[in-house]
């Protein structure tokens, strides 16, 4: 078996199996993409993380900050956490290390769905691929035959222009170039 024709077997096989996984697909969930089930965890932290990289987040955040700072430097009677603010350090160290974990996990997630849409799509191609490279050799079997059609039918004609005589072997001589007639010139 020739590497032509076996890699022919193989793209054939492959181009099968694609179209039998598209069809599974399509039967299972009609014209829906199917949810993952997912877990507390997941839920929580994908919350999180879409709570935390908002706008309103930011603002209310940055509002509590402002009203921390200057609460703590215009107090006179009672200043919880003096300059070098100290206690608002701990609680926004605090935040972040709990907020990185959970954005992490979120992103995670993503990432191994971003990973499956591009698998999904590398197989869409390769189907896509094959079908195009089936098309093109379809329409290459189609022009051999007109041009084998065509061909027997030029052979055909010029046999039966022989049997009836118009056409001979000879090859049709070329017509002399008649000469212009000379004009004359007045004298």
């Amino acid at each position: 078996m020739s590497l032509l024709s076996e890699l022919h077997d193989k793209e054939q096989s492959m181009l099968q199996d694609l179209r039998d996984l598209r069809r599974k697909q399509r039967e299972l969930a009609p014209g829906a993409k199917p949810k993952p089930e997912l877990t507390v965890g997941q839920i929580v932290a994908d919350w999180v993380a879409a709570r935390m990289g908002s706008w309103p987040f930011i603002i209310i955040q940055s509002i509590i900050l402002t009203l921390w700072i200057v609460l703590n430097v215009t107090a006179v009677v009672m200043r919880w956490d003096p300059y070098p603010f100290i206690l608002l350090n701990l609680a926004l160290s605090f935040q972040a290390a709990y907020a990185a974990p959970f954005i992490m996990m979120s992103q995670n997630r993503q990432q191994d769905i971003d990973r499956r849409e591009a698998e999904n799509d590398y197989h869409v191609n390769i189907k896509a691929e094959l079908e195009i490279e089936a098309l093109h050799q379809k329409i290459d079997a189609l022009r051999e035959n007109e041009i084998q059609l065509l061909t027997q039918t030029v052979v055909d004609l010029t046999q039966l222009l022989k049997a009836s005589g118009v056409c001979k072997d000879e090859p049709a001589k070329p017509a002399k170039p008649s000469k212009p007639p000379r004009s004359r010139k007045p004298s």
